[in-house]
C-alpha cells in the first residue's frame, strides 16, 4: 500500500456526498475519502488523451522536478480492503512481459521533448508489491529503466515491500540496487487480524523482514499501519503502538481504514445489504491515530501530515510526497499508474492486456487524462500541502499571483472559529484535530463543479 501515492483510482461507482458541515454520522461507510489528486479522478477522461499524449512533444520545464512513478502490480494475495490494480495469478513469463512493457514505455518517454535535457528528482516503486519481484527480476527492471533514464541524481528512491516476500540476501539486493526509502507494508502485527483481513503475511516474517532490513544499511526505513483493520480491539492497537516504538523506525505512516467499491468488504457488505462497513467508526479511528502520534511524539518522532510521523526531522524526508504536493511533474510507468506532466494529469490503461498490447505495439498506453487551469493548479497545491498540517501562504502568492488566505477568507475565518486551524502572519497551521480528518475538510476549497461529486 503506498505512502501517497497511494490512492489509485478505483470503481465507477458514485460516492457519497461528504457533507463538511454534517459530523452525525461517523460510522464507516462505502467509499473514497483519501483525498491524492485535484480536480478529481473521476473528471478525467479518453476524451483529453491526444492532450496528454501531445504535452509530450512539447518542450518541458527544466526547473520543474521531475520524478517517476512504477507500478509493480503483483501480489501473493489481495487484501480484503485493497482497491489498488493488482493481479495475483501471473506467472513468470507474464512478468517479464510487462517489465519489458515498462522499460519500453519509460525509454519512449525519455526521448520526447517534454522529457529530455531533465533528471530525476526522486523515483517511487508502488504496488501491488514491488517486493514480489525476484532478486533477479528487479535487477533487469532497474537496469532497464536506467538505461534510459539514469537516476545518479535523484535525492530518493522509494520502495514498497510485503514483509513475507523478503529476505536477507533479497533486501541486502534491493539496498545495492540504490533504495533510499524502503517502506514495509505491516499493517498491524496481530496474526489473527493480518488472517482477517486477507494479509498474505504474518508477525514473525515482519520481524525477520525489519532486523534483516535494519542490517543491510538503509538511510530510511518506514512502517505503515492500518488504524481500524476488520478485528481492530482497543487493546490490540495499543499493543500495535508500543511494538512500533520498540521497532524505532525512521518514519511511521498510519492510515485509518476506508472501504472503496472495488474492495472484497464492501462486495460482501453489498450481498448482505449492509450499509456501515464492518469496521471501527471515524471517531474511534481518529482517536487511535491521535494515540499513536502522541506516544510517538513522547519519544522524539515528529508528526509531518495526517499520516506520517518522522524519527528525526533533520534528516528524514519524503522527497516524492513533499515535490508531488509542491507541484512537481512525474512520469508515470505500468499498469493503471496516473502521473502529471506539464500541466495535464494523466492515466495509463487499467488493466495489463491493453496496457501491454498499446506499449508492445508502439502505441502510448495512457488511457484518460485531463488537462488543468492555473486555478486548478492552485488548489490542488492548496489542498495537498494543507494535508501537512502547516501551509505558508507566501509561495501561493509568488507563484500564483493569488494571496489564499484572502482568496478563501470566509472558509479560513468558518474553519477558525471551529477551532480548527490558527493563522500567523503568513502562516496557516492546522489543529491535530482537524489533522486527522483534513480529507474532509478539503473539498471546502474544491470549485464549486468538483464538490459533492465521487472522488475515485
Amino acid at each position: 500500500m503506498t505512502a501517497v501515492n497511494d490512492k489509485t483510482p478505483g470503481s465507477d461507482t458514485p460516492l457519497p456526498v461528504l457533507d463538511n458541515e454534517d459530523q452525525s454520522n461517523q460510522s464507516t461507510l462505502a467509499g473514497n475519502y483519501f483525498v491524492s489528486n485535484y480536480p478529481p479522478f473521476s473528471q478525467w477522461n479518453p476524451g483529453h488523451r491526444d492532450t496528454a499524449i501531445a504535452r509530450f512533444d512539447e518542450p518541458g520545464d527544466v526547473d520543474r522536478p521531475l520524478g517517476l512513478y512504477v507500478h509493480i502490480p503483483f501480489c501473493r494475495k489481495r487484501c480484503h480492503f485493497c482497491y489498488f490494480r493488482v493481479y495475483t495469478d501471473k506467472n513468470s513469463d507474464d512478468i517479464r512481459q510487462y517489465l519489458d512493457a515498462v522499460i519500453d514505455e519509460l525509454a519512449a518517454l525519455a526521448n520526447k521533448p517534454q522529457i529530455a535535457g531533465r533528471k530525476l528528482k526522486f523515483i517511487y516503486f508502488g504496488g501491488g508489491t514491488p517486493s514480489y519481484l525476484s532478486d533477479q527480476q528487479l535487477t533487469y527492471l532497474f537496469e532497464g529503466l536506467q538505461r534510459s533514464l539514469p537516476w545518479d541524481w535523484a535525492d530518493e528512491v522509494a520502495f514498497e515491500c510485503e514483509p513475507g516476500t523478503l529476505n536477507a540476501k533479497k533486501l541486502q539486493r534491493i539496498h545495492d540496487l540504490g533504495i533510499t526509502r524502503l517502506s514495509l507494508g505491516i499493517e498491524n502485527f496481530n496474526d489473527d487480524i493480518l488472517a482477517l483481513n486477507n494479509r498474505a503475511h504474518r508477525s514473525k516474517q515482519v520481524y525477520g523482514a525489519y532486523e534483516w532490513a535494519r542490517d543491510a544499511g538503509f538511510p530510511q526505513i518506514n512502517i505503515d499501519l492500518i488504524a481500524g483493520m476488520l478485528g481492530e480491539t482497543e487493546d490490540n492497537w495499543k499493543a500495535n503502538i508500543e511494538t512500533t516504538l520498540k521497532l524505532a523506525p525512521d518514519a511511521v505512516t498510519i492510515y485509518q481504514m476506508e472501504i472503496p467499491y472495488n474492495t472484497t468488504i464492501y462486495k460482501q457488505m453489498k450481498e448482505t445489504g449492509a450499509v456501515e462497513a464492518p469496521v471501527a467508526d471515524w471517531e474511534t479511528k481518529r482517536r487511535w491515530v491521535s494515540e499513536a502520534f502522541a506516544a510517538l511524539e513522547a519519544e522524539g518522532y515528529t508528526v509531518g501530515s495526517a499520516y506520517t510521523a518522522v524519527r528525526d526531522k533533520s534528516t528524514i524526508g519524503f522527497v516524492y510526497r513533499d515535490e508531488l504536493w509542491a507541484g512537481a511533474d512525474m512520469l508515470a510507468c505500468g499498469v493503471s499508474s496516473f502521473g502529471h506532466i506539464g500541466g495535464v494529469h494523466y492515466q495509463n490503461q487499467a488493466d495489463i492486456v491493453p496496457y501491454v498490447s498499446a506499449v508492445s505495439s508502439g502505441e502510448s498506453p495512457i488511457f484518460r487524462a485531463l488537462p488543468i487551469t492555473e486555478e486548478e493548479a492552485m488548489i490542488r497545491q492548496w489542498v495537498l500541502q494543507l494535508k501537512l498540517g502547516h501551509i505558508s501562504r507566501r509561495p501561493f502568492i509568488d507563484r500564483f499571483g493569488v494571496d489564499p488566505f484572502e482568496r478563501w477568507a470566509d472558509i479560513l475565518s468558518d474553519y477558525q472559529t471551529q477551532g480548527l486551524l490558527s493563522i500567523d502572519g503568513d502562516e496557516l497551521t492546522l489543529t491535530r484535530d482537524a489533522l486527522l480528518q483534513v480529507d474532509r475538510l478539503l473539498h471546502a476549497f474544491f470549485l464549486p463543479q468538483h464538490r459533492g461529486i465521487r472522488y475515485a
